[in-house]
């Protein structure tokens, strides 16, 4: 197994695994994002990062991520967006693999920690992550605004 830094080309590439992704999570009908505006956010404006995991030289998973920042500990932080690997390739190490690739980063870019967020049904994923030693945050609930909300607000 390898790991590639997506590039420009991969726009398709990247759309198709957030909707393999959204699928998986039962949220197909949120997925409003386009060619185009992965291009200009990711790679023009360069809001977050992603990368693939191959197998045999094919994409097998991806990893979209970008920072965030600690006031507490004066840090960035890295924060994982989306991990994603196909079902036929789960179970080979990969995920954890993914996630130490994510952790060097971190190291690397002095980041004071890395957050995810994770679907409260589901197990396999909740499983996975305490295996890598990564705490729940129970005491903290996440809260949204909305691209219309937003507006609304800005008004």
């Amino acid at each position: 197994m390898e790991f590639r830094n997506a590039v420009r080309e991969d726009v398709p590439l990247i759309l198709a695994f957030i909707k393999e992704l959204a699928a998986y999570e039962k949220m197909t009908k949120d997925v409003t994002a386009t060619e185009a505006l992965l291009e200009r956010t990711l790679f023009d404006e360069k809001h977050a990062e992603v990368f693939f995991a191959l197998v045999d030289g094919q994409e097998v998973g991806f990893a979209l991520f970008f920072h965030n920042f600690s006031t507490f500990l004066g840090k960035p932080g890295l924060y994982l967006e989306d991990l994603y690997i196909q079902p036929k390739f789960r179970g080979q190490g990969i995920g954890k693999a993914m996630f130490k690739k994510l952790a060097q980063l971190a190291v690397t870019r002095n980041c004071g920690r890395m957050e995810w967020s994770c679907l409260n049904w589901n197990q396999p994923s909740i499983d996975f992550y305490l295996s890598l030693e990564a705490q729940p945050m129970d005491e903290w609930m996440v809260y949204r605004l909305t691209e219309e909300a937003l507006t609304k607000l800005a008004e």
